[in-house]
């Protein structure tokens, strides 16, 4: 049987006025190779790389945003004044040199940071919603009403300086239960006032967030914003059960100005409510209008599939076609082979090598 096309994969994408070369997203995926949270030389060359082998679109790995609480890892790189944005300018003015589009991913941890040990700040005061863990520990107590103006500011800040050193867009990072999901997620949301509550209440923060970054931008600077049910520590968590509680939890941040959503998933080609063929970017896109970004083990395998490299790139291109979803992105794939969007390009399945924990860290850059 021949294999699926990758054709639709290869197709030009418009996000308003952002025309990106084709499909292929490269999904943002931490890496913690950058001392004092300044990017190197290396960071460029990495995000470089791949472009230069047609990745049309980079969604960097999670940046701390603009405020001290922002996380506590030492070597994640920051998004804020200083020598970081140095680091980032480069990265920018390289993958555009290739031809690529690129976005920060903005990202704040919450309390659901590294436990102290090597490598992180324990100076640090991590800071959550409600003051709890997913496991219902308590830590520092409730966020007050001015802590929470000032991480919000903290966004509009980064979103700023995405704009100010020529990046496409920002992605805020929304999912995963860190600082945004913990407001969407009961079990670490318990607040009673304005920001807990029924879903306008728990979504207040995140559409707050999304508000402040097109202010501090302008109305054409595209906004992805990353959504996910599985969190941290608990991959079976189900934010939303049914199509019309997601569309409940999507109105506000699209109302406030995302203009696309990034659904992650570990499968991207599992229906996610049943009656429907769908996944959950498929209904991202059916309930808000906004264009969508599916993502979950292209070429890879989360445990439960065979060992090696899994053929289903041309599933995603033909769930494309479909028109269920815009993009796809693709993670440890493109680790593993930083050509991987030529290779594909030109049929070289055969060609791709599977992601390996223990040497990885050779085909980083």
């Amino acid at each position: 049987m021949a294999p699926a096309s990758t054709d639709a994969l290869f197709e030009e994408f418009k996000l308003g006025a952002l025309t990106l070369p084709n499909r292929i997203v490269m999904a943002p995926m931490t890496r913690n190779f950058a001392p004092a949270g300044v990017p190197g030389a290396d960071v460029a060359d990495y995000y470089r790389r791949r472009a230069e082998a047609g990745v049309g679109l980079i969604l960097t790995e999670g940046t701390y945003i603009a405020h001290p609480s922002a996380g506590r890892a030492m070597a994640v790189p920051r998004f804020q004044a200083g020598a970081c944005m140095d680091g980032w300018a480069r990265i920018a003015d390289g993958v555009h040199s290739a031809g690529g589009r690129i976005f920060p991913q903005l990202w704040h941890v919450g309390l659901c940071g590294r436990p102290l040990g090597p490598g992180v700040d324990g100076s640090v005061k991590l800071r959550g919603p409600s003051g709890l863990w997913a496991d219902g520990a308590e830590e520092n107590g409730p966020l007050s009403q001015t802590e929470i103006e000032d991480i919000i500011a903290g966004y509009g800040v980064s979103a700023a300086l995405a704009l100010e050193y020529g990046f496409d867009g920002i992605e805020i990072h929304a999912a995963h239960g860190y600082f945004i999901d913990q407001f969407f997620w009961p079990r670490t949301n318990r607040r009673d006032d304005k920001y807990g509550g029924d879903w306008a209440g728990r979504t207040r923060f995140g559409a707050e967030v999304i508000a402040e970054c097109r202010r501090a931008t302008k109305p054409d600077f595209p906004i992805c914003a990353r959504v996910s049910q599985w969190k941290m520590g608990d991959m079976k968590a189900k934010l939303v059960t049914s199509p019309d509680e997601f569309g409940e939890f999507l109105a506000p941040l699209s109302d406030a100005g995302a203009d696309m959503f990034h659904c992650s998933t570990l499968k991207f080609w599992e229906p996610e409510f049943e009656g429907s063929d769908l996944n959950l970017a498929g209904w991202a896109k059916k309930l808000t209008g906004k264009p969508t970004i599916s993502v979950g083990s292209v070429n890879g395998n989360t445990g439960t599939e065979p060992e090696g490299v899994v053929d289903n790139a041309g599933d995603a291109a033909a769930m494309i076609g479909r028109g269920e979803f815009d993009l796809i992105a693709v993670g440890r794939a493109l680790i593993a082979n930083p050509e991987w969007a030529e290779i594909t390009r030109r049929g070289g399945f055969d060609e791709l090598v599977p992601f390996d924990n223990d040497d990885c860290n050779a085909r980083l850059f």
